[in-house]
């Protein structure tokens, strides 16, 4: 998700370089950035962006560009100048902070993002940088990763006793809930100056088992990013396990996966705190593993350990066993109930489709 979009591939970079170099846009040009806005229609309907709103809403989104041209360097990306990450900019990163910010002025107390992301999502890259947007804008953006709230190593290790299928940590059944609960009734209840603990974990103990560790105390939280890989996931019908897809093809798989689902019931207390919740998804599940493998080689070719392929391989299966994408997060994609926004993502990790469920244009 942080790779830049080049300004080929987005028809509006040159008009908005100029802007940021000093060029003031004549009418025309706005109408151009209107024009293109509007071209797509669940896009622009997912934005709130409208024939009759739009110019003012793009205003507001070209003054907060021009006011992040003196905080580019600070967000957490690759080096590169600000105009090669226009695309995301423009697409994604404004509008969703900006709508945030909305939402967050709408009620009366924190707000609560909820974010699902497969592996190579660029989940975690997003909150960061939403949180380091968010605070130019004048909000306290803090993350909070699913991860977080992982039973502790001693937890898990009984629990593999229990049941030796859970033997690594991430599926249903290895988080402490009551914990979570605990931490967002807290961050709503909090009142000015009172700070709150968010747990954290560290995936480097116990040679690389993890295990909780200090929390993070923090306080005057305006936005929380919550994210996760099934966070908002939701049960489905367990009849469509009988024809499920790949890897899920043993009885022993078809089992797993339908204890998962079940299992996946004890988590709609904590989806049920969320304000809101956006998916990112690959525009092909399938691409989640490649991304995984570019990564470790990446990490290998610069001398670090690195998984090998055939580990990856059994790695993300044992994931989609658990919770496989094409039944959970289909569904979620269509889901106008519970998710807001889905941001659809392209083999070069670009966004593909960006769209509300409940309001996107067939």
């Amino acid at each position: 998700m942080a790779d830049p979009i080049s300004s080929t591939d987005f028809a509006i970079a040159p008009l908005l370089s100029a802007y940021l170099a000093g060029s003031a846009l004549d009418d025309a040009q706005r109408q151009q950035l209107l024009a293109w806005e509007l071209a797509d229609p669940s896009q622009a309907a997912a934005w709130g962006i409208t024939p009759e709103n739009g110019a003012a809403q793009l205003e507001e989104r070209l003054s907060w560009l021009q006011t992040l041209q003196a905080h580019h360097d600070t967000l957490p990306l690759p080096p590169a100048p600000m105009e090669r990450y226009l695309g995301l900019y423009w697409r994604l990163w404004l509008p969703l902070a900006l709508t945030l910010k909305r939402a967050r002025d709408a009620q009366a107390g924190p707000l609560i993002q909820g974010v699902l992301g497969g592996q190579g999502t660029g989940k975690t890259t997003l909150t960061l940088i939403l949180q380091h947007i968010l605070q130019v804008m004048g909000y306290r953006a803090v993350g909070l990763s699913i991860d977080d709230i992982y039973k502790t190593y001693r937890d898990r290790q009984a629990l593999i006793q229990v049941d030796p299928r859970l033997r690594w940590r991430g599926p249903p059944g290895t988080h402490d809930i009551d914990l979570g609960l605990a931490t967002l009734t807290q961050i709503r209840a909090a009142g000015a100056g009172e700070a709150v603990a968010l747990p954290r974990f560290d995936k480097s103990l116990h040679g690389g088992e993890g295990d909780r560790t200090d929390p993070e105390w923090v306080q005057d939280i305006d936005i929380l990013l919550f994210e996760g890989w099934f966070l908002g996931a939701r049960p489905i019908d367990p009849a469509q396990f009988d024809q499920a897809p790949e890897p899920i093809v043993t009885e022993a798989d078809r089992q797993f996966a339908r204890d998962m689902n079940a299992k996946l019931a004890t988590y709609l207390p904590l989806w049920g705190c969320l304000d809101r919740l956006m998916v990112l998804c690959p525009a092909d599940y399938r691409l989640s593993k490649q991304w995984r493998k570019d990564a470790e080689h990446q990490m290998k070719a610069q001398g670090k350990t690195g998984m090998s392929d055939a580990t990856i391989d059994a790695f993300v299966e044992y994931f989609w066993c658990a919770l496989h994408p094409e039944l959970f997060i289909a569904a979620l994609k269509r889901d106008g109930e519970h998710v807001n926004l889905v941001v659809e993502i392209d083999r070069d990790r670009t966004p593909r489709a960006i769209y509300s469920p409940a309001l996107a244009i067939i």
